[in-house]
């Protein structure tokens, strides 16, 4: 029975996985009316709502606490405030309960949480805010194959969104205006499997001031960023020799991106499997961070609370991948 807290950004969230099967996955979001994250509000809404997240997580799962065997927490990559707040909770909850803790890679855990709709050797391709990476497990680690060269694409998303007086999170909104949009050519940039989002950046800030609608220009954000994602996805499928595709991050709940990329696998001549598991598994959550920390616990991967600490910037490839 394993218990765990997703920290690394605007959401704060606890879930509980037993033997694979998750119990309960609840979450609470920081959000604003404009502009974007401020990671020490952020963190501030995390210490608030922490308690009542966690009360509400064991009665979904209709579990005590003394059933809990470990916590696993996202105390990588993040913003630092929020990585903070939830380690706290952790480490609190740790020396209350006597169990260690287990600490997980919040991207990992997105490529590992495909196993509950049945990838297992996949491709990742990882669109969420602050990061967009293609990644494949190959000689004991999740390398990163391809990634942005600047922006997230979430985060060039959200930007656009403010710029059109939107609010955040900016995704929703793009999407809903982009159903009623046609195409207009932007800057296509992806140099071999790594992208770039700032170009387009500019050149829809430059467009949208000239009189070109917010409907044409999230269009063709979503048309051109998308193309380059699955252009990318499918050469590291190539390169790789692998033959499954798995969607993560809160960018994979966008379903113009969903249809792109299933054609895609269909299309190949290398047929190749996609998996997309349901939304609230990609977007930020604790259920992958559960499902992860009991994977890791499983072969005896854990720290004591004084052991532990977080790690705002360590990437994907650092991590030793030991339970493969």
């Amino acid at each position: 029975m394993i218990l765990g807290i997703e920290c690394t950004a605007h959401t704060f969230g606890v879930g509980v996985v037993n033997k694979g099967e998750i119990l309960s996955n609840v979450r609470d979001m920081y959000k604003t009316e404009s502009g974007g994250i401020i990671p020490t509000e952020s963190a501030k809404h995390h210490r608030s709502v922490s308690s009542s997240i966690y009360l509400s997580a064991l009665e979904q799962a209709k579990i005590k606490e003394s059933q809990i065997e470990a916590i696993a927490v996202s105390n990588a990559p993040g913003l630092a405030p929020c990585l903070l707040a939830g380690l706290e909770f952790a480490k609190v909850l740790s020396r209350k309960l006597s169990v260690p803790i287990v600490p997980v890679n919040h991207c990992i855990a997105h490529l590992e949480i495909g196993q509950s709709v049945g990838a297992k050797d996949p491709v990742l391709l990882y669109a969420s805010g602050a990061n967009t990476q293609i990644i494949a497990y190959a000689s004991g680690k999740y390398r990163v194959f391809g990634e942005t060269l600047d922006l997230g694409i979430g985060n060039f998303i959200d930007k656009t969104a403010r710029f059109f007086g939107l609010g955040f999170p900016g995704g929703p909104g793009i999407e809903k205006l982009a159903l009623k949009g046609k195409y207009l050519e932007l800057p296509y940039s992806i140099k071999g499997m790594n992208v770039s989002f700032s170009g387009m950046q500019t050149k829809i800030q430059q467009l949208y001031k000239s009189g070109i609608s917010k409907e044409d220009l999230s269009f063709s954000l979503q048309e051109t960023t998308f193309a380059m994602l699955v252009e990318a996805a499918e050469r590291a499928l190539a390169h790789t020799g692998k033959k499954e595709l798995v969607l993560g991050g809160g960018v994979a709940c966008n379903s113009r991106l969903q249809e792109m990329c299933r054609i895609m696998c269909e299309e190949r001549l290398e047929k190749t499997k996609y998996f997309c598991p349901e939304k609230s598994l990609l977007v930020d959550n604790a259920a992958m961070i559960a499902f992860t920390g009991e994977i890791m616990f499983n072969v005896g991967i854990s720290e004591m609370p004084e052991e532990i600490d977080i790690k705002p910037r360590e990437r994907t490839d650092d991590v030793d991948v030991s339970w493969r």
